[in-house]
């Protein structure tokens, strides 16, 4: 069973923009460590707060990563730009969907993305 890392940032003052920038440096490198894929979000009521998050099938894999010589560099090049500590977060994904050709996502037959009509 896969497991998803969760690893929220908070950018100091005014580097929000900055940090932004340096997650996108980072985060793909989880795809030679293993990971199966990778996603960065920026919260849009708090410029300053983000979410990186990556999809690994151990948590060796992860850790190798998290701290291996370019996550560690990345962390000591760019330390004044975020808070600290930073504790990452190990998540088991329970389902997901999608509207498109393949459906919820959940193996069942595709729901409808048209509003439910009032009864």
């Amino acid at each position: 069973m896969a497991t998803v890392f969760n690893v929220p940032w908070y950018a100091t003052g005014f580097r929000g923009d900055a940090v932004e920038e340096a997650l996108q440096e980072i985060a793909p490198v989880a795809l030679r460590y293993g990971a199966s894929d990778w996603a960065i979000y920026r919260y849009t009521d708090d410029r300053y707060k983000f979410m990186q998050f990556a999809t690994f099938d151990d948590k060796d894999r992860w850790q190798i990563y998290w701290y291996g010589p370019e996550f560690t560099d990345w962390r000591m090049q760019y330390s004044s730009w975020f808070q600290v500590p930073i504790l990452y977060q190990p998540m088991r994904l329970v389902n997901a969907g999608r509207i498109g050709e393949n459906g919820n996502g959940s193996g069942a037959a595709a729901v409808s993305p048209a509003r439910a009509a009032p009864s």
